[in-house]
């Protein structure tokens, strides 16, 4: 990768050439994957690896074991939606401040290309206990596929690169956002399928059983992103 080790703390500093090879090639395993979680033709098959926790407000959420942590996956038909309205707000700072209101910096780190841009997200000390006094490094990249499939790749740095690219501050804690993100999928009426996936390590002292509790929740944010959607007139959203 080119890099060099800056100091004995564990952080490390490399080029922007190298970050930006880096960041790519991970971020197109998470669209990979995030592609395979969304497949219509697999979604609700014995193999897949999904178990179906639920259906709320047309909303079906599944989850996934990975390790100790659990993957989670929620899917909804939004009528009258385009993919290019929903994308507008798939993003990971609007994510974020779905997730928790305490949702004090977000802000771009660097733009490694037009749609691959890394960013800091740090939460208060007012915030839910998954997310107090976290701070998160990630990068997000997005891309359209040939068939018009709109992907929305997010997921922390490791967290040498990322205690390179802006040092950790005494009292935060770095979390980990693992594979996550958003697949949109457009339908012949200009309505869409929207996937959204999950995993997220808080790190800390906090038991895993309470923080799948926790992540189950986050999946739930579609809903509040279309109606996020529709208090914005400029979206154009029936």
């Amino acid at each position: 990768m080119g890099s060099s080790l800056a100091n004995c703390t564990g952080s490390w500093s490399i080029s922007e050439e190298s970050l930006r090879r880096y960041v790519f090639y991970a971020s197109e395993n998470c669209i990979q994957e995030l592609l395979s979680a969304s497949d219509s033709n697999s979604v609700g098959s014995a193999n897949d690896g999904w178990k179906v926790l639920g259906i709320d407000n047309g909303i079906e959420i599944s989850k996934q074991r990975s390790g100790s942590l659990h993957t989670f996956r929620s899917r909804w038909l939004l009528k009258s939606v385009s993919p290019q309205q929903f994308i507008t707000v798939a993003n990971a700072i609007d994510a974020a401040k779905q997730w928790d209101s305490d949702l004090v910096e977000a802000n771009y780190i660097k733009n490694l290309e037009e749609n691959l841009s890394i960013i800091r997200l740090r939460f208060g000390e007012k915030s839910k206990p998954l997310f107090r006094n976290r701070e998160f490094i990630v990068y997000e990249r997005h891309e359209t596929m040939d068939d018009g499939t709109l992907v929305v790749a997010v997921a922390s740095l490791p967290k040498e690169i990322a205690a390179g690219l802006h040092p950790k501050q005494n009292n935060a804690i770095r979390g980990l956002l693992l594979q996550s993100g958003w697949v949109v999928e457009k339908l012949e009426d200009d309505s869409c399928i929207v996937t959204y996936i999950v995993q997220l390590d808080p790190a800390g002292w906090l038991p895993k059983c309470f923080v799948n509790r926790f992540n189950t929740k986050l999946v739930m944010i579609i809903e509040k992103l279309k109606k996020q959607l529709l208090a914005c007139p400029d979206n154009g959203v029936a």
